[in-house]
Protein backbone atom coordinates (compact mmCIF):
# COMPACT_ATOMS: atom_id res chain seq x y z
CA UNK A 1 0.00 0.00 0.00
CA UNK A 2 1.34 3.44 -1.35
CA UNK A 3 1.12 6.31 0.87
CA UNK A 4 -1.47 8.00 -1.58
CA UNK A 5 -4.02 5.38 -1.08
CA UNK A 6 -3.06 4.48 2.73
CA UNK A 7 -4.53 8.46 3.06
CA UNK A 8 -7.27 7.80 1.30
CA UNK A 9 -8.59 5.29 2.70
CA UNK A 10 -8.13 7.30 6.23
CA UNK A 11 -9.57 10.27 4.37
CA UNK A 12 -12.74 7.86 3.75
CA UNK A 13 -12.98 6.75 7.42
CA UNK A 14 -12.77 10.89 8.36
CA UNK A 15 -15.45 11.46 6.13
CA UNK A 16 -17.24 8.78 7.92
CA UNK A 17 -16.66 10.59 11.03
CA UNK A 18 -18.17 13.98 9.62
CA UNK A 19 -20.80 12.68 8.71
CA UNK A 20 -21.58 10.81 11.77
CA UNK A 21 -21.44 13.75 13.69
CA UNK A 22 -22.89 16.27 10.88
CA UNK A 23 -19.45 18.31 10.89
CA UNK A 24 -18.18 20.55 8.78
CA UNK A 25 -14.67 19.96 9.24
CA UNK A 26 -12.20 18.89 11.88
CA UNK A 27 -9.10 20.58 12.76
CA UNK A 28 -5.88 18.58 13.65
CA UNK A 29 -3.82 19.70 15.67
CA UNK A 30 -2.04 17.43 17.14
CA UNK A 31 1.55 16.28 15.43
CA UNK A 32 -0.10 12.04 16.02
CA UNK A 33 -3.16 13.08 14.40
CA UNK A 34 -0.44 14.62 11.37
CA UNK A 35 1.30 11.45 10.97
CA UNK A 36 -1.53 9.22 10.82
CA UNK A 37 -3.44 11.43 8.49
CA UNK A 38 -0.56 11.84 6.35
CA UNK A 39 0.70 8.04 6.15
CA UNK A 40 3.72 9.04 8.41
CA UNK A 41 4.59 12.68 7.52
CA UNK A 42 5.79 14.53 10.48
CA UNK A 43 5.05 18.06 11.10
CA UNK A 44 6.86 18.91 14.27
CA UNK A 45 9.52 21.76 15.29
CA UNK A 46 9.54 21.03 18.89
CA UNK A 47 9.36 17.66 19.95
CA UNK A 48 8.48 18.59 23.39
CA UNK A 49 5.12 19.52 21.84
CA UNK A 50 1.87 17.57 21.74
CA UNK A 51 0.98 20.49 19.07
CA UNK A 52 2.34 20.32 15.15
CA UNK A 53 3.77 23.64 13.52
CA UNK A 54 1.00 23.14 10.86
CA UNK A 55 -2.77 21.85 11.18
CA UNK A 56 -4.83 19.72 8.29
CA UNK A 57 -8.32 20.37 8.14
CA UNK A 58 -10.52 18.01 6.53
CA UNK A 59 -13.58 18.72 5.35
CA UNK A 60 -16.20 16.15 3.84
CA UNK A 61 -15.20 17.29 0.26
CA UNK A 62 -11.34 18.79 0.80
CA UNK A 63 -8.51 18.42 2.76
CA UNK A 64 -6.46 21.28 3.76
CA UNK A 65 -2.93 22.12 5.10
CA UNK A 66 -3.08 25.28 7.81
CA UNK A 67 0.13 27.05 8.14
CA UNK A 68 1.92 30.12 8.58
CA UNK A 69 4.67 31.28 5.78
CA UNK A 70 7.29 29.41 7.92
CA UNK A 71 6.30 26.38 7.71
CA UNK A 72 4.30 25.85 4.89
CA UNK A 73 7.05 25.21 1.92
CA UNK A 74 8.61 22.42 3.98
CA UNK A 75 5.75 20.39 5.12
CA UNK A 76 4.41 20.81 1.32
CA UNK A 77 7.69 19.52 -0.28
CA UNK A 78 8.61 17.24 2.11
CA UNK A 79 4.95 15.70 4.18
CA UNK A 80 2.26 16.21 2.27
CA UNK A 81 3.89 16.22 -1.55
CA UNK A 82 1.01 14.34 -4.12
CA UNK A 83 -1.65 13.34 -1.06
CA UNK A 84 -4.17 15.22 -2.28
CA UNK A 85 -3.64 18.49 0.26
CA UNK A 86 -4.79 22.07 -0.64
CA UNK A 87 -2.19 24.79 1.09
CA UNK A 88 -4.18 27.60 3.14
CA UNK A 89 -1.47 30.04 4.28
CA UNK A 90 -1.63 32.78 6.22
CA UNK A 91 1.14 34.95 7.42
CA UNK A 92 3.60 33.91 10.30
CA UNK A 93 2.64 37.38 11.94
CA UNK A 94 -1.18 37.28 11.58
CA UNK A 95 -2.13 34.20 13.43
CA UNK A 96 -5.24 35.22 14.07
CA UNK A 97 -6.33 34.76 10.20
CA UNK A 98 -6.04 31.03 11.11
CA UNK A 99 -9.53 31.10 12.66
CA UNK A 100 -10.74 33.07 10.09
CA UNK A 101 -9.52 30.67 6.65
CA UNK A 102 -10.71 27.70 8.64
CA UNK A 103 -14.49 29.71 9.25
CA UNK A 104 -14.52 30.78 5.63
CA UNK A 105 -13.22 27.46 4.47
CA UNK A 106 -16.38 25.60 6.31
CA UNK A 107 -18.64 28.51 5.34
CA UNK A 108 -19.28 29.34 9.24
CA UNK A 109 -20.03 25.70 10.38
CA UNK A 110 -19.56 22.92 13.29
CA UNK A 111 -15.89 22.09 13.30
CA UNK A 112 -14.49 19.64 15.92
CA UNK A 113 -11.23 19.30 16.80
CA UNK A 114 -8.88 16.58 17.84
CA UNK A 115 -8.36 18.16 21.00
CA UNK A 116 -11.70 18.71 21.67
CA UNK A 117 -15.02 16.65 23.27
CA UNK A 118 -14.71 14.02 20.36
CA UNK A 119 -11.05 13.67 20.26
CA UNK A 120 -11.53 10.27 22.08
CA UNK A 121 -14.00 8.87 19.52
CA UNK A 122 -11.68 10.43 16.89
CA UNK A 123 -8.68 8.35 17.58
CA UNK A 124 -10.02 5.74 18.13
CA UNK A 125 -10.19 5.76 13.66
CA UNK A 126 -6.21 4.50 14.06
CA UNK A 127 -6.45 1.96 16.33
CA UNK A 128 -6.70 -0.40 13.59
CA UNK A 129 -3.07 -0.11 11.41
CA UNK A 130 -2.61 -0.27 7.95
CA UNK A 131 -0.97 -2.43 6.34
CA UNK A 132 1.63 0.27 4.74
CA UNK A 133 1.59 1.28 9.09
CA UNK A 134 2.40 -2.30 10.35
CA UNK A 135 5.59 -2.62 7.62
CA UNK A 136 6.88 0.83 9.43
CA UNK A 137 6.16 0.00 12.47
CA UNK A 138 8.36 -3.31 11.90
CA UNK A 139 10.94 -1.40 10.89
CA UNK A 140 11.08 0.83 14.21
CA UNK A 141 10.29 -2.11 16.25
CA UNK A 142 13.51 -3.74 14.19
CA UNK A 143 15.61 -0.50 14.45
CA UNK A 144 15.24 0.42 17.95
CA UNK A 145 15.36 -2.50 19.22
CA UNK A 146 19.09 -2.97 17.40
CA UNK A 147 19.87 0.06 18.92
CA UNK A 148 19.04 -0.56 22.54
CA UNK A 149 21.11 -4.36 21.81
CA UNK A 150 24.11 -2.29 21.09
CA UNK A 151 24.22 0.08 24.02
CA UNK A 152 23.37 -2.34 26.57
CA UNK A 153 26.06 -4.80 25.05
CA UNK A 154 28.61 -1.75 25.56
CA UNK A 155 27.80 -1.29 29.82
CA UNK A 156 30.73 -1.17 32.02
CA UNK A 157 31.32 -0.57 35.30
CA UNK A 158 31.38 3.13 35.96
CA UNK A 159 29.88 4.68 32.91
CA UNK A 160 26.93 7.56 33.52
CA UNK A 161 23.08 6.96 33.30
CA UNK A 162 23.49 10.44 31.35
CA UNK A 163 26.10 8.75 28.78
CA UNK A 164 23.91 5.39 28.76
CA UNK A 165 21.28 8.29 27.69
CA UNK A 166 23.60 9.79 25.40
CA UNK A 167 24.70 6.89 23.28
CA UNK A 168 21.05 5.12 22.75
CA UNK A 169 19.88 8.80 21.71
CA UNK A 170 23.16 9.29 19.18
CA UNK A 171 21.64 5.89 17.95
CA UNK A 172 18.38 6.49 17.29
CA UNK A 173 18.90 9.92 16.21
CA UNK A 174 21.29 8.64 13.35
CA UNK A 175 18.40 6.46 12.23
CA UNK A 176 15.44 9.55 12.51
CA UNK A 177 14.43 8.03 15.37
CA UNK A 178 13.29 10.50 18.36
CA UNK A 179 12.85 9.03 22.26
CA UNK A 180 10.32 10.51 23.12
CA UNK A 181 10.46 9.10 26.61
CA UNK A 182 14.93 7.59 27.85
CA UNK A 183 14.83 6.54 30.88
CA UNK A 184 18.08 5.03 32.47
CA UNK A 185 18.38 4.03 36.49
CA UNK A 186 21.40 1.97 37.71
CA UNK A 187 21.63 -0.36 40.64
CA UNK A 188 19.51 0.77 44.03
CA UNK A 189 17.68 3.62 41.28
CA UNK A 190 15.70 0.36 40.15
CA UNK A 191 14.50 -0.18 43.64
CA UNK A 192 13.29 3.11 44.55
CA UNK A 193 11.82 4.61 40.91
CA UNK A 194 9.47 3.06 38.78
CA UNK A 195 10.25 6.21 36.35
CA UNK A 196 14.23 6.60 36.70
CA UNK A 197 15.25 9.56 34.51
CA UNK A 198 18.71 9.46 33.64
CA UNK A 199 21.41 11.32 36.26
CA UNK A 200 25.50 11.65 36.99
CA UNK A 201 25.08 8.18 38.83
CA UNK A 202 27.62 5.80 37.35
CA UNK A 203 27.01 2.01 37.01
CA UNK A 204 28.02 -0.39 39.58
CA UNK A 205 26.11 -3.47 38.93
CA UNK A 206 22.86 -3.46 37.30
CA UNK A 207 21.06 -1.26 34.74
CA UNK A 208 17.30 -0.56 33.40
CA UNK A 209 16.88 1.38 30.12
CA UNK A 210 13.47 2.27 28.77
CA UNK A 211 12.31 4.35 25.37
CA UNK A 212 9.36 5.48 23.43
CA UNK A 213 11.28 5.68 20.37
CA UNK A 214 9.42 7.38 16.83
CA UNK A 215 9.72 8.01 13.67
CA UNK A 216 6.70 8.83 10.59
CA UNK A 217 4.36 8.96 13.96
CA UNK A 218 4.65 5.61 15.54
CA UNK A 219 6.12 4.92 18.60
CA UNK A 220 7.14 1.41 20.20
CA UNK A 221 8.23 1.07 24.09
CA UNK A 222 10.88 -1.28 24.95
CA UNK A 223 12.60 -2.17 28.30
CA UNK A 224 15.96 -3.67 28.82
CA UNK A 225 17.98 -4.99 32.01
CA UNK A 226 21.49 -5.54 31.78
CA UNK A 227 23.40 -6.85 34.94
CA UNK A 228 27.66 -7.28 35.63
CA UNK A 229 28.19 -10.60 36.57
CA UNK A 230 25.80 -13.27 38.57
CA UNK A 231 22.30 -12.54 39.34
CA UNK A 232 20.95 -12.04 42.57
CA UNK A 233 18.65 -15.38 43.61
CA UNK A 234 15.99 -12.49 44.65
CA UNK A 235 16.45 -10.86 41.65
CA UNK A 236 16.18 -13.81 39.25
CA UNK A 237 12.85 -14.85 41.56
CA UNK A 238 11.65 -11.20 40.08
CA UNK A 239 12.45 -11.19 37.02
CA UNK A 240 11.17 -15.00 36.13
CA UNK A 241 7.57 -13.60 37.88
CA UNK A 242 7.59 -10.71 35.61
CA UNK A 243 7.88 -12.27 32.64
CA UNK A 244 4.61 -14.18 33.72
CA UNK A 245 2.67 -11.76 33.88
CA UNK A 246 3.98 -10.24 30.72
CA UNK A 247 3.56 -13.89 28.80
CA UNK A 248 -0.22 -13.43 30.31
CA UNK A 249 -0.56 -10.20 28.91
CA UNK A 250 0.63 -10.67 25.82
CA UNK A 251 -1.10 -14.02 24.81
CA UNK A 252 -4.47 -12.65 25.29
CA UNK A 253 -3.97 -9.97 23.36
CA UNK A 254 -6.16 -11.12 20.65
CA UNK A 255 -8.64 -9.34 18.75
CA UNK A 256 -11.86 -9.68 20.35
CA UNK A 257 -10.48 -9.96 23.99
CA UNK A 258 -11.78 -7.36 25.94
CA UNK A 259 -9.29 -4.91 27.94
CA UNK A 260 -10.75 -5.53 31.66
CA UNK A 261 -10.50 -8.85 31.21
CA UNK A 262 -6.87 -9.46 29.90
CA UNK A 263 -6.05 -6.85 32.57
CA UNK A 264 -7.98 -9.14 35.40
CA UNK A 265 -5.86 -11.82 34.37
CA UNK A 266 -2.63 -9.90 35.04
CA UNK A 267 -3.61 -9.17 38.38
CA UNK A 268 -4.23 -12.80 38.30
CA UNK A 269 -1.35 -13.93 37.22
CA UNK A 270 0.78 -11.51 39.88
CA UNK A 271 -1.15 -13.56 42.68
CA UNK A 272 0.00 -16.79 40.95
CA UNK A 273 3.81 -15.66 40.78
CA UNK A 274 3.79 -14.56 44.47
CA UNK A 275 3.55 -10.94 43.81
CA UNK A 276 -0.25 -10.37 44.45
CA UNK A 277 -0.21 -6.67 44.82
CA UNK A 278 2.67 -5.33 42.76
CA UNK A 279 -0.04 -3.99 40.38
CA UNK A 280 -0.77 -1.18 42.31
CA UNK A 281 2.84 0.14 42.15
CA UNK A 282 2.69 0.88 38.40
CA UNK A 283 0.11 0.92 35.18
CA UNK A 284 0.52 -2.50 33.39
CA UNK A 285 0.85 -0.58 29.80
CA UNK A 286 -2.19 -0.54 27.35
CA UNK A 287 -2.94 0.45 23.47
CA UNK A 288 -0.77 2.06 21.74
CA UNK A 289 0.35 3.56 17.93
CA UNK A 290 0.73 7.06 17.55
CA UNK A 291 0.79 7.67 21.07
CA UNK A 292 2.98 6.09 23.78
CA UNK A 293 -0.11 4.91 25.17
CA UNK A 294 -3.84 5.67 23.86
CA UNK A 295 -5.24 4.36 26.90
CA UNK A 296 -3.61 2.38 29.92
CA UNK A 297 -5.86 -0.96 30.99
CA UNK A 298 -7.65 -1.16 34.11
CA UNK A 299 -10.76 -2.80 35.49
CA UNK A 300 -12.77 -0.42 34.18
CA UNK A 301 -11.54 -0.37 30.90
CA UNK A 302 -14.42 -0.72 28.14
CA UNK A 303 -11.73 -1.28 25.43
CA UNK A 304 -11.61 -4.42 22.97
CA UNK A 305 -8.91 -5.80 20.82
CA UNK A 306 -9.44 -4.68 17.82
CA UNK A 307 -7.87 -6.19 14.81
CA UNK A 308 -4.14 -4.96 13.70
CA UNK A 309 -3.61 -2.36 16.68
CA UNK A 310 -0.81 -2.40 18.53
CA UNK A 311 -0.08 -2.54 22.57
CA UNK A 312 2.89 -2.09 25.09
CA UNK A 313 2.59 -3.71 28.17
CA UNK A 314 4.87 -3.22 30.98
CA UNK A 315 3.75 -5.10 33.84
CA UNK A 316 6.80 -4.69 36.79
CA UNK A 317 7.86 -6.26 40.32
CA UNK A 318 9.85 -3.44 42.43
CA UNK A 319 13.54 -3.95 40.82
CA UNK A 320 12.66 -5.60 37.82
CA UNK A 321 10.12 -5.16 34.41
CA UNK A 322 9.60 -6.26 30.97
CA UNK A 323 7.97 -4.61 27.96
CA UNK A 324 7.77 -4.81 24.06
CA UNK A 325 5.95 -3.46 21.54
CA UNK A 326 3.32 -6.03 19.54
CA UNK A 327 0.71 -6.08 17.30
CA UNK A 328 -2.62 -8.07 17.68
CA UNK A 329 -2.07 -9.70 14.14
CA UNK A 330 -5.81 -11.76 12.97
CA UNK A 331 -3.39 -14.91 12.87
CA UNK A 332 -0.95 -14.01 15.70
CA UNK A 333 0.24 -11.81 18.39
CA UNK A 334 3.80 -10.03 16.78
CA UNK A 335 6.25 -8.78 19.07
CA UNK A 336 8.11 -5.80 16.81
CA UNK A 337 10.77 -4.78 19.41
CA UNK A 338 12.40 -8.18 19.53
CA UNK A 339 16.37 -8.50 20.34
CA UNK A 340 17.85 -11.54 17.85
CA UNK A 341 19.97 -13.19 19.79
CA UNK A 342 18.80 -11.27 23.00
CA UNK A 343 18.90 -14.00 26.64
CA UNK A 344 15.22 -15.43 26.44
CA UNK A 345 13.03 -16.95 29.39
CA UNK A 346 10.76 -19.55 28.38
CA UNK A 347 7.38 -18.96 29.83
CA UNK A 348 4.02 -21.59 29.95
CA UNK A 349 3.21 -19.57 26.54
CA UNK A 350 5.80 -16.91 24.83
CA UNK A 351 9.83 -16.29 25.41
CA UNK A 352 10.01 -13.39 26.82
CA UNK A 353 13.62 -10.95 27.51
CA UNK A 354 15.84 -12.25 30.28
CA UNK A 355 18.31 -9.78 32.07
CA UNK A 356 21.43 -9.79 30.00
CA UNK A 357 24.62 -10.78 31.73
CA UNK A 358 28.01 -9.40 31.34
Amino acid sequence: MDRKTEVDVKRQKVREFLDRHCLAGILLTRQSSFSWYTAGGENFVAINSDSGASSILATPEKDYLISDNIEAPRIQAEEAAGLGFELAQFEWYQPERKEQIIKDLTRGGTVATDTGPLADEFSQLRYSLTEGEIGRYRWLGKNTGESVSRVCQSLRVGVKESQIAGRLSESLLSKKIVPVVLLVGTDDRIEKFRHPIPTERRLVRYAMIVVCARRWGLIVSMTRLVHLGRLPESLRKKHNAVVQVDATLISHTVPGNLIKEIFEKAVHSYRQVGFGDQWRLHHQGGATGYATRDFKATSNSTHMVQENQAYAWNPSITGTKSEDTIIALPDKTEVITEIEDWPMIQTASIKRPDILQL
